[in-house]
């Protein structure tokens, strides 16, 4: 989509409408001191 933009601007609302110009915000949730990952906590055993 953003190839398209640069040869020819006149795609702009079309490509909006459809939603190929918004970058996705999601990131990557970061690792937390005591767990393994950002959210999996070590193994529990009962003994």
């Amino acid at each position: 989509s953003r190839a398209l933009l640069q040869v020819d601007e006149s795609y702009r609302p079309t490509l909006k409408a459809a939603g190929f110009l918004t970058r996705d915000p999601r990131m990557k949730e970061r690792k937390k001191y005591g767990l393994k990952g950002a959210r999996r906590a070590p193994q529990f055993s009962k003994r």
